[in-house]
């Protein structure tokens, strides 16, 4: 058996293009699906698993160890670059995909089999829809516990929020008042039977990020994501140490080195890894490894398309730390019609029951796909007051 093909389809997806790669074997209706999604970098991507493409054509594609490796460390420059670790990321995943249609079981019984009955999963305020997710002013509690309440009567037991407002490096009381009231007003809409999460995007230093982290620590939140750049390993270690609401981190790592150094300082009580971009499941499995061994909880980033959130709950299943899968339902109104998924999300309680077909247990609709052709994302600049630029 030989790889013929690996081909990429962009789906346009508003604030993101969705890449899909497809590995096609040379054995009649044989082949994986992987996504490569990166936002801002979509033709980067298709061209950099282009250049992977010509060092695995010909090759078995049930090497998957070994076309890693050659991945990673063949032409001289390792794999670790975010554009590189996704591309490799996308055929990883669709060589499991193909691993598990051979096998005839799902990929996570080619990793020793399920070690949950369910994976819980959680929202993301507006469903993903941009606007309610990324724009909901800073200064308008009510909304932020108009968007809680219905990811609660969309059955979800967890959401996400943006609830922080972006800062400089330093400021006053302002944004810490603005962020405390919107989880506050989050927390007496919901109760405290449901988990709220709080993202801050990486956008505040470390001071501000522990001033943020102080001041939300009386509502109980589930954990407290990205509170500074993740290369500040200090700081966020820092931050840790000051709080007793768990700290999550790790999705804009990209190799194994990473997280250790990431887990040594003591920065993260919850790993964010993205199998789309540290390097599918081959990688992702080394780093579950690490994170048990420290004692880290796993629950991976997952804001892209329908193959990166199957990957992700096949992953769940087969992993002891991973404790919940982040979904997107809602960033674009068609996006089942592109996927047929072979899981099953019971909409009370939003929890997924294991997937029972080969592979990932999804098709890909190429009509479907193809009505979407890529479009330049839209653009996202944040300057501060001043002129100055910030993080988005």
């Amino acid at each position: 058996m030989k790889i013929v093909a690996i081909e990429t389809l962009v789906c346009h997806a508003r604030m993101r293009n969705w890449i899909f790669v497809k590995v096609v074997t040379d054995e009649d209706g044989l082949y994986g699906w992987g996504e490569a999604t990166l936002e801002w970098h979509t033709r980067s991507i298709v061209g950099a698993v282009e250049d992977l493409a010509q060092l695995l054509i010909g090759e078995d594609p049930t090497r998957i160890e070994h076309l890693w490796q050659v991945m990673y460390r063949q032409h001289f420059w390792h794999g670790n670059g975010i554009v590189r670790a996704t591309a490799i990321s996308g055929i990883d995943i669709a060589l499991w995909d193909i691993a598990g249609k051979i096998a005839g079981v799902p990929c996570s019984k080619l990793w020793g089999g399920p070690v949950r009955d369910f994976v819980r999963t959680y929202a993301h305020l507006g469903g993903g829809r941009m606007e309610d997710f990324y724009e909901t002013d800073a200064g308008d509690a009510q909304r932020f516990a108009d968007l809680a309440l219905e990811a609660v009567e969309m059955g979800f037991t967890a959401f996400k929020a943006m609830a922080v407002p972006e800062t400089m490096a330093l400021e006053g009381l302002k944004p810490v008042r603005y962020a405390e009231a919107n989880v506050r007003a989050m927390r007496e809409a919901v109760g405290d039977d449901i988990d709220i999460m709080v993202d801050c995007h990486a956008r505040p230093s470390p001071a501000m990020g522990l001033r943020f982290g102080q001041a939300l620590e009386p509502y109980g939140l589930y954990f407290f994501e990205e509170p500074c750049w993740p290369e500040s390993l200090e700081g966020l270690a820092r931050i840790r140490a000051a709080l007793t609401t768990p700290v999550a981190t790790g999705e804009r790592l990209t190799h194994l080195a990473a997280f250790r150094d990431l887990f040594a300082a003591g920065g993260a009580d919850v790993c964010q890894l993205d199998i789309t971009h540290c390097g599918g499941f081959t990688a992702a499995r080394h780093v579950a490894s690490l994170a048990e061994a420290h004692r880290v909880a796993l629950a991976p980033h997952n804001p892209q398309g329908p193959v990166s959130t199957a990957a992700s709950l096949e992953f769940g299943f087969s992993q002891p730390s991973y404790v919940i899968c982040e979904t997107v339902h809602g960033d674009v109104p068609w996006r089942q019609d592109v996927v047929r998924e072979g899981f099953v999300t019971e909409p009370d309680g939003r929890i997924v029951r294991p997937n029972t077909k080969p592979g990932l247990g999804i098709e890909l609709d190429e009509t479907e796909i193809a009505k979407h052709p890529f479009q330049q994302e839209l653009p996202q600049r944040s300057f501060h007051a001043d002129g100055s630029v910030l993080d988005w």
